[in-house]
Order: structure tokens, then C-alpha cells, then sequence
């Protein structure tokens, strides 16, 4: 198992120890699921781009090059 420094200012750390008196929580847990949850979310919402722009280019109308050189004139 390895160890990651968090660092903090004075009012953040009061901040986060108080929270996690609070509610009864175990510091290093609460820190770890925390981040880990932020991760999961951002992937999901990377997953859920890649999903929407799938369905989006199910509708889109599509050229091919031919068609681009026309349109442009070349």
C-alpha cells in the first residue's frame, strides 16, 4: 500500500477534520472514497460523450471527400 500527501491550508484542514468528526468518519476512508468517487464520475461522464456523440452521428448527415471537394470547389 502506498501513502499520498494532501496538502492543505489551516482553514481547509479544519474544514475537512470537522466534516469528518461530524459524521463519524475515518479520515484516510473518507479522502479515499472521495477521490475515487470523483474519478468514477468523470469517467462516467466521459463514457456518457463518447454514448451521446454515437447517437448523434446516427442522425447526422455525412459527406464523403468527393462530396467536401465539391462543395468546396476544389
Amino acid at each position: 500500500m502506498s501513502t499520498i500527501s494532501l496538502r492543505v491550508n489551516e482553514q481547509e484542514s479544519k474544514l475537512i477534520h470537522e466534516y469528518v468528526a461530524v459524521n463519524q468518519l475515518n479520515l484516510s476512508q473518507f479522502l479515499r472514497e472521495t477521490i475515487l468517487d470523483r474519478i468514477e464520475n468523470d469517467l462516467g461522464m466521459d463514457e456518457q460523450r463518447i454514448v451521446d456523440a454515437r447517437e448523434r452521428a446516427k442522425t447526422e448527415k455525412t459527406y464523403d471527400h468527393t462530396q467536401v471537394w465539391e462543395m468546396l470547389g476544389v
